[in-house]
């Protein structure tokens, strides 16, 4: 099973980063921030005036440690990405099921079974933490339901619908986790956020998105070709499929 290792987060403006034999090394002007061992970083992103010397690039690439650009604000610019690795019959494979729908809705099955047992989770614990909750017991037993429903889905079309009923049931109840009595959530928005909590779901979706896609790299799959999300021009469907989760 591989490691889980860590991601460091460069905020700090008019940074720079190089690689020292095995490390690496921050610096801001003269002064260091920070030296951290290679071997236990699996992903390295950037936001705003952040610099990366040629050679910490390259090491990168051929240690598989994800390096991602984002501007200051948290949007995606780009990712160093090296030689592809993996096996081209597992990204065969992969390419094969995508264009079967019968394999592909077993995949989605699992992608959309596993996000509504994990927001389930997240509300089970709410309640065990802090007390019975009449819209969160609902909320439980409505993405139960649709927990039962996922395991006989036919197609990814109604995949898709289990998953948009149980992400609104859960977004639904979102504002009774809120401990904060700065914050508050009326809803989903995306395009744009139009608030805090929006602003912080959609940041964070953003980060892990591209974690996923550079993991599926590493491991011989395309980022592109998913099964619950079709392929789209310029889309990361498959960790978008993992985003899910």
């Amino acid at each position: 099973m591989k490691k889980l290792l860590n991601t460091l987060y460069i905020t700090r403006q008019e940074s720079y980063l190089h690689k020292e034999r095995e490390t690496i090394v921050i610096k801001q002007g003269k002064d260091k921030l920070g030296q951290f061992p290679a071997i236990s970083i699996s992903n390295i992103l950037c936001f705003g005036q952040v610099s990366v010397s040629p050679f910490l690039m390259g090491f990168c690439a051929e240690q598989g440690i994800g390096l991602a650009f984002y501007t200051e604000y948290g949007k995606f610019l780009a990712r160093v990405q090296g030689k592809q690795t993996g096996n081209v019959l597992l990204r065969r494979a992969q390419y094969r099921w995508a264009d079967d729908e019968d394999k592909s809705v077993a995949v989605a099955r699992l992608f959309v079974a596993a996000k509504i047992a994990n927001g389930r989770s997240v509300l089970m614990r709410e309640v065990r933490n802090h007390g019975d909750n009449t819209a969160l017991s609902l909320a439980i037993k409505r993405l139960a339901s649709s927990l039962r429903r996922i395991q006989h889905a036919q197609k990814v079309s109604e995949s898709m619908g289990i998953e948009g009923d149980a992400a609104n049931v859960y977004f639904s109840v979102f504002n009774e986790l809120l401990r904060s009595t700065d914050l508050t959530f009326g809803g989903r928005v995306r395009r744009p956020p139009t608030d805090p909590v929006n602003a912080l779901l959609s940041y964070v979706y953003t980060l892990i998105t591209h974690e996923c896609s550079s993991a599926l790299q590493g491991v011989g799959l395309d980022p592109y070709v998913g099964f619950l999300h079709k392929d789209r021009p310029g889309r990361l469907s498959l960790a978008l499929d993992l985003l899910e989760e």
